[in-house]
């Protein structure tokens, strides 16, 4: 499974981010890896330099072979938190979708 991680200028992409991703995506989504091709992430700050609740957003979208891409997301006050919310909501589009193939 290929992973691609996009940001805005405002969120710092770093090794540490990276590993964060692989991570959350490992723990969320390893029961599907032979059936993703590909996940895309995008991180933005919505509020930039301001501060303030839930400014920060993860976009993940998910390419299965055959299907169209799926994608779930999350505002948080962390990106950490954003990514790992993203990555528990596109598990759960993943199990609906994948669960209606199979009935």
């Amino acid at each position: 499974m290929k992973v691609q991680i996009n940001t805005d200028s405002h969120v710092q992409h770093d090794e540490s981010l990276t590993r964060h991703v692989e991570s959350a995506l490992a723990s969320s989504l390893d029961r599907f890896n032979g059936q993703i091709t590909r996940i895309e992430v995008h991180v933005r700050d919505n509020n930039a330099t301001k501060t303030g609740g839930n400014d920060k957003h993860c976009v993940m979208e998910a390419r299965l072979e055959g299907l169209p891409p799926m994608t779930a997301s999350e505002d948080a006050d962390t990106v950490k938190s954003a990514v790992s919310g993203a990555a528990r909501k596109l598990q759960r589009v993943l199990d609906h979708a994948l669960g209606k193939l199979t009935h």
